[in-house]
């Protein structure tokens, strides 16, 4: 029996192109953007921000907390309950110890649910705390 053997070129040898250094390349660049990457963090509702004439950009913010305008207090998209607030900031923090809080205050919130985040935000050792506004 006479095997039908093909031979392959020279020619055909170096016209295959192989993928694997690319796709390689590929992965650890998507692996480098993914774990350097920040991620914007979410109260978890849109409210209506006070307007203010002076207010400045706060570089690092870990943590927001929003306050409805029923009165709901809003951390990390949960709704939570105003006794638990102090608890879920400690933790939020231990996990990003540079950054600050922001608490996005609804116009028509009262005074009260905001002193309860400021206070739990005092008592968890917080101390970069800022409102959020709306700019002139």
């Amino acid at each position: 029996m006479r095997r039908n053997m093909r031979r392959i070129s020279r020619s055909e040898e170096e016209a295959d192109i192989n993928l694997t250094p690319m796709l390689d390349v590929v992965f650890i660049m998507l692996i480098f953007f993914i774990v350097t990457a920040t991620f914007i963090k979410q109260a978890g509702i849109d409210v209506l921000r006070p307007d203010a004439l002076t207010s400045e950009q706060k570089p690092t913010v870990s943590l927001l907390v929003a306050i409805s305008p029923g009165g709901d207090i809003w951390i990390d998209k949960k709704r939570v309950d105003p006794t638990s607030v102090r608890s879920h900031i400690e933790r939020l923090h231990a996990e990003n110890p540079k950054g600050g809080l922001v608490v996005q205050a609804d116009r028509t919130s009262t005074n009260e649910k905001l002193m309860v985040v400021l206070n739990a935000a005092r008592a968890a050792g917080m101390r970069e705390v800022a409102i959020s506004t709306e700019k002139n």
